[in-house]
């Protein structure tokens, strides 16, 4: 449960800052020469959406991999910018705060032949 909690984080991670440059190119036609506004009435909502689910997931994660309260409100905090997820999913990866490999139990080698 851990691991596809933490895994979920971090896809929700990438996609919210994914959905950040749709919502950027959107804006950018919408405001732009062109005028159209379908690409901010498309990728609105799903950027909305998929900052609820990061900002749930964020609070997870920091649950199950016991995190600071300064840490938490960091990744909340940092779906505010854009593409500032994937900076701090990189960070707190970086740091061990998703887990490393000495949560896992580690197997004895098995002679072979």
């Amino acid at each position: 449960m851990r691991d596809v909690v933490t895994r979920l984080f971090v896809v929700a991670a990438i996609a919210e800052a994914g959905s950040w440059l749709a919502l950027l190119v959107g804006m950018a036609v919408k405001y732009g020469p062109p005028g159209n506004e379908i690409g901010v009435q498309i990728f609105g909502p799903i950027h909305g959406a998929l900052f609820v689910v990061y900002g749930v997931l964020v609070l997870a994660v920091a649950r199950l991999h016991r995190w600071s309260l300064l840490a938490t409100a960091v990744a909340l905090a940092c779906a505010v910018p854009p593409f500032a997820t994937i900076v701090f999913e990189r960070w707190a990866a970086r740091r061990g705060m998703l887990g490393s490999a000495a949560d896992t139990p580690q197997r004895t080698p098995t002679p072979v032949g």
